[in-house]
């Protein structure tokens, strides 16, 4: 790891376990299915070329982005092969999609017709995927409008429809009967497809909680995101597969004092300490991505040791109590998730400390954040 200057707050990126993370998913569809590498949110706070060129590298069959401009991101560093819009295309996106060559996905006929007409207009033609709404309740076709939607969309000129997909509502379990019920749909779906000709190629349902723990979802395309990153879906499943965290993320000490007992900590002086104390100010706060949630609950690693936040987290500013970490000081690192030595504090702690969920943590570590890359 590359050694910076001026501030310490960095999220340092292993793109080896990013590769060894989609092995672990190649590992449990097997060769035969297709793996779609989600690198929307910047890559999860990954960074999205970086991550998208690891995924890549080690066999993924496409990309899947929340937005054109992301895709665009991606072809601007050069990456090929299929890259799915996951959140569609809005009007006036016609001529980015097709110059970029990305694949949208479509819920809409009018945003088929758009892109179909600028498609057949240009000569070419435009790869899209059927979202069908199988119970999450946000985006997609209806299971009773899937055949008229279906049969138009596979007439319209400058459209080839690749694939069809849906959405899970949850997240991290897809054992309950509501899982069961939208993959009956879906099948289903798929049939009312088939009676009209439209035969899409690619058929995807599974996130990371499917592709690890329903292999009846996996189809012949997978879309795993957050396991990706080494971070399970749910705490209760990390003996699932051998993820390896993509980011550790740390900071440093920059004053260390000794003060006395009832001393206030930090705006609203929503602490105070009990004893003599050795308070440790370290360079992160909230608008660095470290929830404010955090205050008076958190926890970070100095010296290989756990060290509770005290006070409120700030915008640029935290404090922790360093009293029972002998030699702590100034200059000390200070992991804020991932380890330390022998020691380690997990995103899914920290989240569960935040009140949140580790999507959330990675997602907002902030731009002014660097990223620092090692292959490892």
């Amino acid at each position: 790891m590359s050694v910076r200057r001026g501030r310490p707050t960095v999220a340092e990126i292993n793109v080896a376990a990013l590769r060894r993370n989609l092995r672990q998913v190649r590992a449990l569809v097997g060769p035969a299915v297709d793996i779609l590498a989600v690198v929307k949110a910047n890559g999860y706070g990954h960074g999205a070329v970086a991550a998208a060129r690891a995924f890549v590298a080690e066999g993924a069959a496409a990309l899947g982005v929340a937005t054109v401009e992301e895709g665009a991101e991606l072809r601007g560093a050069g990456l090929q092969g299929p890259i799915l819009v996951l959140g569609g295309t809005l009007p006036g996106q016609e001529d980015d999609v097709l110059e970029h060559g990305m694949t949208p996905a479509i819920w809409d006929l009018a945003t088929a017709r758009a892109l179909g007409a600028r498609a057949t207009a240009s000569g070419r033609l435009v790869s899209v995927h059927l979202k069908i709404d199988t119970g999450m309740g946000r985006v997609g076709v209806l299971p009773d409008a899937v055949s008229a939607f279906g049969r138009e969309l596979g007439a319209m000129a400058g459209i080839r429809v690749d694939g069809v997909f849906s959405h899970f509502a949850c997240a991290e379990d897809v054992s309950g009967p509501a899982v069961a019920r939208q993959l009956a749909l879906f099948a289903e779906a798929v049939e009312q497809l088939a009676r009209v000709g439209v035969q899409p190629p690619r058929r995807h349902l599974a996130n990371s909680a499917a592709v690890m723990t329903l292999p009846l979802a996996h189809q012949s395309l997978v879309r795993p995101g957050i396991m990706l990153y080494g971070v399970p879906p749910d705490p209760a499943l990390a003996a699932c597969a051998a993820l390896e965290p993509g980011m550790r993320f740390r900071t440093a000490v920059i004053q260390d004092k000794r003060v006395p007992a009832g001393t206030p900590v930090s705006y609203g002086q929503t602490f105070r300490t009990e004893r003599p104390s050795i308070l440790a100010t370290i360079a992160v706060g909230y608008a660095d991505g470290y929830p404010r949630a955090l205050s008076n609950r958190g926890q970070v690693l100095v010296r290989g040791r756990r060290a509770p936040v005290v006070g409120r987290v700030c915008m640029d500013l935290t404090v922790v109590d360093v009293t029972e970490i002998d030699g702590a000081r100034a200059g000390d690192e200070v992991v804020l998730w991932g380890r330390q030595g022998d020691a380690e504090i997990t995103c899914s702690e920290v989240a569960a400390w935040a009140g949140t969920i580790p999507y959330e943590l990675l997602t907002r570590v902030g731009a002014r954040v660097p990223r620092v890359y090692a292959d490892a």
